[in-house]
């Protein structure tokens, strides 16, 4: 299976920042295996945009775009879930 290249917006470090210690190893974990899997079998789709997908980690969400071509995952930010579908509506 292809390797992808994951890129983080400026915006999904003030999101890491913002975590709790106990859950910032999970979403390292979970964005770590967005490099061999953009689309594992929790994704879903964001109904409001057309190329976002939506993986979950316990109440919070990553939020990101895969460019097939280009080989790269590029994490748009990652927010607790009543945010991310906030955002969604808008």
């Amino acid at each position: 299976m292809a390797s992808y290249k994951v890129i983080l917006r400026s915006s999904v470090e003030k999101d890491l920042r913002k975590l709790s210690k106990a859950l910032l190893p999970r979403i390292i974990e979970r964005l770590e295996r967005l490099q061999s899997d953009p689309f594992p079998h929790q994704v879903s789709k964001l109904s409001s945009a057309e190329c976002l997908y939506r993986v979950p980690v316990g109440d919070y969400r990553i939020v990101y775009e895969v460019d097939t071509e280009a080989g790269q995952v590029t994490v748009h930010y990652v927010r607790h879930r009543r945010e991310v579908y906030q955002r969604a509506k808008k």
